[in-house]
This record gives C-alpha cells, structure tokens and sequence, in this order.
C-alpha cells in the first residue's frame, strides 16, 4: 500500500492532495450520515477518521517527509509568534459562555475523538501536502489556493446529513478561508504544522460544548449569534495575518 501511495505522490504531489482531500470529505460525510441513521452522532465517523489518521501517520513516517510536511518543533520562539494567542482566543472562545453540551456522554467523546482526527487530517492534507505540493510552483498562489480550498471545503456541510443550512455554511466557509490563510501563516512564519494542527482539534471539539442558547439570549436571536461570533474570529485571524506577514520565513 505505501508503495503505491509513493508512486502516486511521486508521480503528482497536487493529485495526490487533491485525492486525499476527497477521499477525506466522501468518507466523512458517509460516516456522518451512517452514524445518524445508527442514532448517535460521529458513532462511526470517529473509527473512520481515527483509521485514517493512523494510514497518513503511517506513510508519512515510512516516507521521511515529516519535516517536509511541517511535522516538526517550531523553529521560532513562541514570543516572537505572539504565544498564539490570537488562534488561541479563537479556539476558546466558545467557552466564555458556559458549557452546554449538546449530546449524550458517548456522543461528546465520539465528537472529542472525531474533530481531534479532523484537526490532525485537515492540516497535514490541506497545509502539508497541497500547500507544499503548490509552494514549489510559487508561493503565492499556494497561499491563496490552500486557504480558499480549504474554506470551499466547508460548504459541503448544506449537503450532507448534518442538515447545516446554506446561511450557516456559508459564514463558515468566510471564517474557514480567513483562519486557513492565518495557518498557513503560522506554518510559515514559525516553522511548524503542529500548533496548527493543536488549534484546529481544540477549536473544532469545544464546539459541541458550546452553550449556544446563552448566545443567542445575549445577541437578541439565533442569526446575529451565528453572526457576531465569527465576525470576531475572522477579526483577530486578519490582525493576527497582519502581524505576521512582518514576519521573516522561517528556516
């Protein structure tokens, strides 16, 4: 199997990004709509992910492109990166009004496990081996074809069986391009995939604690909820994007 997947990366890197990020997006969303239709949410979604998690672990160690991938400790110190508290804030932030969980115990921990798998997936597919498969042709496009990919992603979510409305995934595919331009920042700027990697499995877990109803009491309704919490995150991503383009690249 590895041998194939070294011919295949061999042959075309970007085909081979773009084949796992659909292979990632099909699996997940039959995953999603299996694990309803069986009455407990990511029931079966959180084997496949975990199981695909250990395959790209795997060849990535058989293929020696860890570091290639930014599967390595950050070159920078954190000061110089800000601590990252910007995309810390961002991930927390759910939190700062109350924990409501939205889901039985078993379903928050197949949840927990899912997103922690998405966060390692999203990261090493979308900034490791499309971004890098792009940056050899120019830095540039790579950026912006990484991080407008990665956004487009989330609009699937309308159309599978989470019943997301169009409203909903369409501020999130907004927030999902500016966090994904803001990664690929950090990759760059310090040096590593992994803080990206921590960010997005702790921002995409606390989801299903978040106490949406205290929100939307405080807000005035559902929409501006759904409104004034990305429109802060999209905030801090763009002055953290700011601060960071000063930056040199990393060695």
């Amino acid at each position: 199997m590895f041998k194939l997947l070294d011919r295949f990366y061999e042959k075309s890197r970007i085909w081979f990004a773009v084949a796992w990020i659909v292979a990632y997006v099909l699996l997940a969303s039959e995953a999603d709509a299996l694990s309803l239709d069986l009455g407990a949410q990511k029931m079966v979604t959180a084997p496949v992910l975990l199981a695909m998690s250990v395959v790209l672990w795997a060849w990535v160690r058989h293929s020696g492109l860890g570091e290639h991938f930014g599967l390595r400790a950050p070159s920078v110190s954190a000061s110089r990166m800000l601590w990252y508290l910007p995309i810390a804030i961002i991930a927390v932030k759910k939190l700062f009004f109350g924990i409501a969980p939205d889901g039985t115990a078993a379903e928050c921990l197949f949840w927990v496990i899912s997103m922690c798998c998405v966060g390692y997936i999203e990261e090493l597919i979308f900034r490791g081996f499309l971004f890098r498969a792009m940056d050899e042709d120019g830095r540039t496009s790579a950026v912006v074809v990484s991080s407008i990919t990665f956004g487009m992603g989330h609009i699937v979510n309308s159309f599978n069986a989470t019943g997301q409305d169009l409203l909903t995934s369409l501020v999130q595919v907004v927030f999902a391009v500016s966090v994904g331009f803001v990664l690929v920042l950090v990759l760059l700027k310090g040096g590593s995939l992994w803080p990206c990697v921590v960010f997005h499995m702790v921002n995409n877990a606390l989801v299903i604690f978040e106490n949406e109803a205290a929100q939307v009491a405080l807000f005035g309704s559902e929409q501006m909820a759904m409104l004034v919490g990305p429109g802060v995150s999209l905030i801090l991503a763009l002055g953290y994007s700011f601060y960071l383009l000063r930056l040199p690249d990393a060695e």
